[in-house]
């Protein structure tokens, strides 16, 4: 009730109601996150685990301190895309060079209980630029800074 009444005051102020812009407002031109500028801003820690089948279950992130051998640390930032962390993996396990390898990346993050989950984010093929989800960001699939990314190599 309290919001619609904070709309209706809006309105009779002449503002526009509150809600999304509508179609062809510049806001919607925006892009879907903002670029990061690699020279200024200093990268994050992106503690990899990578798997040859598939994902790491949710057991083995549940002791605190406790993760899976097979960990790859990269620096790199939020805007960074899948095909940048395909070839980064790509660099330290010689299964995802194969030539029809795909990736299935997925994100380790604790939930409101403080369990992790593992929840995949994406796809993407070892060789071939621009298909599955090649261009999709790090930002735009929500990852957050102190999740884990997953990587499994089928």
């Amino acid at each position: 009730m309290a919001l619609a009444g904070a709309a209706e005051a809006q309105r009779r102020q002449g503002g526009r109601p509150l809600g999304p812009p509508p179609r062809g407002h510049p806001a919607f031109l925006r892009p879907r996150f903002e670029p990061v500028d690699r020279e200024k801003t200093c990268p994050l820690l992106l503690r990899v685990f990578t798997k040859i089948g598939g994902h790491h279950n949710d057991e083995e992130f549940a002791v605190r301190g406790k993760v899976p051998k097979d960990e790859v640390q990269i620096y790199t930032w939020k805007d960074a895309t899948l095909r940048e962390l395909t070839d980064l993996v790509k660099e330290v396990a010689p299964a995802a060079r194969r030539k029809n390898a795909k990736l299935s990346f997925a994100f380790v993050y604790p939930d409101k209980n403080g369990r992790f989950k593992v929840k995949e984010v994406g796809m993407a093929y070892s060789f071939g630029n621009g298909r599955l989800d090649d261009s999709k960001t790090l930002a735009e699939l929500h990852f957050q800074i102190g999740d884990y990314l997953d990587v499994a190599i089928l």
